[in-house]
């Protein structure tokens, strides 16, 4: 049984406060079954984004960087994906330290 979008999306940010990690939903998208993208602001004027992919060779789901660099090139290639995809929730992520918890049981 797969999850819905916006449970997952729930849930995720649930997991964050639990660790008090910043985050909030920048852009909702489709409820069932729209994209989820994570961009980690490190506040430092830098930023990763992060999309699920499928491992062709073992088939498991697993977080990858999208893009990372300057926030507002971040920013600017989360807008492009958004042009492409009108279903894909972008969620921030504001740490520090780094901490995304999308490497976490359960999130993975």
């Amino acid at each position: 049984m797969r999850l819905t979008a916006d449970v997952w999306v729930s849930a995720y940010l649930t997991r964050l406060r639990l660790a008090d990690i910043p985050a909030f939903v920048v852009r909702r998208g489709d409820a069932t079954a729209g994209a989820v993208l994570v961009k980690l602001n490190t506040l430092d004027g830098r930023a990763e984004a992060y999309q699920r992919s499928v491992d062709l060779m073992s088939g498991n789901r697993q977080w990858v960087v999208l893009t990372e660099g300057d926030e507002a090139d971040v920013d600017a290639a989360l807008a492009r994906q958004a042009g492409f995809d009108p279903d894909v929730w972008i969620i921030e992520v504001e740490d520090r330290a780094g901490r995304h918890l999308l490497d976490a049981p359960g999130l993975a």
